[in-house]
């Protein structure tokens, strides 16, 4: 091969290796805590889309209770986007100018393309006979459950004991007693939604788990099945899974489109479908009727309709001094 031959060769090389390298993207999902295997499945199959598409796209998890992560996040850990199960977690991110203000406009269902909702896990037979919520405030019953105060899986629980009492007809004075009855029964808080789950069955402790829908196939996974039994109560929450591109650091590292086809990806049949495989109810009424054997009828609320916001909810509930404090009392 002569001189000039091997010239153009290698400048092609080096052109080609570039391209390659300019096509290829890292991006860090940041998420919360019983999310991961349904983040693992959804970054195996949105590379593989990327791929067909001449893109090269690695994607990076990292998962814990919902409002330590916003906070990792505004701490400093480069999150190209966040996947989080509370508006809240996402509103703090857009007060410290994370995350767009708008971030609610910049995809569909106010940029929440799942949701989920609460409901019980028991052990394998019901041995306690728990049908609906309440027989957690029965003497006896040990309820295990997230710290409202660490992760939205938590805050979900506390809204979803609360709001059932309100779709019944009662007042927030009952539901105030309703609730202070039920944690009166929790021996311990979890820090988040998996160490609610491996406090249940690892360390054998209480009677009920309070969790998201998803965690049942999660539970089945790891644990194997005919562990628990799933308990739909006659009421419960909406909760919005909620998503929005770090703005701080997809600018950086201009990385903005990739996070977009990402979040975008969600929305997608694909995705949806995904979503419905974990038991996180897909917002596609196509892909939901499909599994109507898997997302059982349950008497649906939402955060808005006994509590305005959950901005509100955070303020009255969560805060330092709010309800939440003065119904518990610490063991």
């Amino acid at each position: 091969m002569n001189t000039a031959l091997r010239t153009t060769v290698a400048a092609l090389g080096l052109a080609l290796s570039t391209l390659a390298s300019a096509q290829s993207t890292t991006l860090l999902n940041v998420s919360y805590d019983v999310a991961r295997e349904f983040y693992k499945d959804i970054n195996t199959a949105f590379v593989e889309q990327q791929k067909k598409a001449g893109k090269t796209v690695v994607v990076n998890q990292s998962h814990a209770g919902s409002s330590a992560q916003a906070r990792a996040v505004a701490d400093g850990l480069e999150a190209d986007v966040v996947t989080m199960n509370t508006t809240t977690d996402v509103d703090f991110l857009a007060d410290k100018g994370v995350v767009a203000k708008d971030w609610r406009q910049k995809f569909p269902n106010n940029a929440a393309p799942t949701t989920s909702t609460m409901l019980f896990l028991v052990r394998n037979g019901n041995p306690k006979n728990i049908k609906d919520w309440d027989d957690l405030i029965k003497p006896g019953v040990q309820v295990v459950v997230v710290n409202p105060k660490t992760g939205g899986n938590g805050r979900y629980a506390y809204l979803a004991a609360w709001g059932q009492v309100r779709a019944k007809g009662g007042t927030d004075a009952q539901a105030a007693e309703f609730v202070k009855k039920l944690y009166a029964n929790v021996p311990v808080l979890a820090r988040g939604g998996r160490d609610a789950t491996g406090t249940f069955l690892q360390r054998n402790v209480g009677d009920v788990l309070i969790t998201f829908e998803s965690e049942v196939v999660s539970v089945d996974r790891e644990f194997g099945t005919g562990k628990v039994d799933a308990i739909h109560p006659s009421a419960s929450i909406v909760a919005e899974n909620p998503v929005a591109i770090v703005e701080r650091t997809v600018n950086k590292k201009g990385t903005a489109a990739d996070a977009k086809a990402y979040l975008d990806f969600l929305y997608t049949e694909q995705g949806q479908e995904i979503a419905a495989k974990h038991n996180i109810r897909p917002r596609s009424e196509a892909v939901l009727k499909k599994h109507a054997d898997v997302f059982k009828p349950v008497k649906l609320f939402t955060v808005e309709q006994y509590f305005g916001s959950f901005a509100e909810a955070q303020k009255t509930h969560f805060n330092d001094g709010g309800k939440f404090d003065q119904l518990y009392t610490v063991r």
